[in-house]
Order: structure tokens, then sequence, then C-alpha cells
């Protein structure tokens, strides 16, 4: 999938996401915040313009967010995004409305809906999370014109081709026909036993 396909996924299929945010302190601050609408440059949201909620966004222009689906853990996607946010104004408000009608039994009356403020996460990158492949799926995105982060385990030529990580390996996602050892890192878990076990240090963490 592109990118603007795991952003429709968090809107359309799963839409109230956990966000943190930083207080004045350095602190995490988390809420459960709806996203109304993605497009293929981010995903649209809203807060009322009282709440502390918008204040940390307008004093840090970040957020980070994990929206889950699933009734079980070994059945659910994750999808999480990090990434800059800017202010678009109430403009937005109507249209966000007309794609979520639930929201005008919250704010029911035209004055009312000008408490509201639209954020657009406009630029930063991602990462969708599937239990319920086998083996499990992690694919790293980005959007709005963020350099994509390759995260994770990786195995230098210093490998030895001793086998040691094959066995610890939960998902036996490291390839062992060549030398280097390749781990897979569409399916890899990032525990970090093959680092911990590797007698060559062959291993990085990025």
């Amino acid at each position: 999938m592109e990118a603007k396909e795991y952003l429709a996924y968090i809107s359309e299929k799963i839409h109230t996401a956990i966000v943190a945010t930083v207080d004045d302190d350095g602190l995490p601050v988390t809420a459960a915040i709806d996203m109304m609408d993605s497009d293929k440059n981010g995903l649209f949201f809203l807060t009322a313009k009282g709440k502390g909620f918008y204040d940390r966004l307008k004093k840090r222009g970040y957020l980070a967010l994990t929206a889950v689906r699933g009734e079980t853990t070994m059945n659910s996607v994750a999808v999480s995004v990090r990434g800059k946010v800017k202010e678009l104004g109430y403009d937005k408000i109507p249209e966000l409305f007309a794609k979520n009608p639930y929201m005008y039994e919250i704010y029911p009356t035209e004055e009312s809906m000008h408490a509201l403020i639209a954020f657009q996460i406009y630029e930063g990158t991602g990462e969708w999370f599937d239990l319920s492949k086998k083996p499990v799926e992690r694919v790293s995105f980005s959007f709005g014109g963020s350099e994509k982060k390759h995260e994770g385990y990786f195995i230098t030529d210093a490998c030895i081709s001793c086998g040691s990580c094959l066995p610890v390996c939960p998902q036996n996602c490291i390839i062992s026909d060549k030398l280097p050892f390749r781990i897979e890192q569409e399916h890899c878990l990032h525990c970090g036993n093959c680092k911990e076990i590797c007698p060559a240090n062959a291993v990085i963490k990025r």
C-alpha cells in the first residue's frame, strides 16, 4: 500500500487514535482524538481552542499517534504516525462535519462550531504493524515530503554465518542463504535477540 492508503485506514477503518503531545514540563500527555479525514498529504482532526491539547499543538507543532483495530491482540492492526501539525482554521470545519455527522450532536449550532479549529498532520513518518499475518507484517512509510526512516536491526559484513541468530528469531525472518545473513525487515519484531547473541557483533541497531 501507499502512504495515503495507510492514512485512509486510520481515518476510515479505525477513526479514533491515541495521540501524544508534550506539556510545558516536557512530559507526555495523551488524548483520544478522532482522525476525521485524510489525503495523500496527511490526516485531519479537530479540537476546541479552549483545550490544553490546542495549546500544546500550537506550542510544539508536533504530534504522535497510534491507532489500533482488532478484537484481540493476535488479530489486531496498529498504525503509528508522528509528524508536524499545522492549524487550518475554521474553513475546513463544515467539510469535516459533513464527513463526520455525529459531530453535530456535540456542536449542534453554527455558533458553537466556532469553538473548533481544524488541524492537519502534514509531514511525517509512520509504521504499519499487522499481528494477524503469519509472520507479522511491518511496513514503514512517509508522507508530506518527509524522508522514510529505516529503523530496526541489520546484519553487517562482519557476519560469520555461524547461525547463532537463527533459533532465537521468533518470526524466523533471518535469511541465511548467503553471507552476510539478512533480516526481512517487513517481518521483524525488533526484539533484539539476534544482536544479543551474535558472537561477531555483526548485528547493528538503527
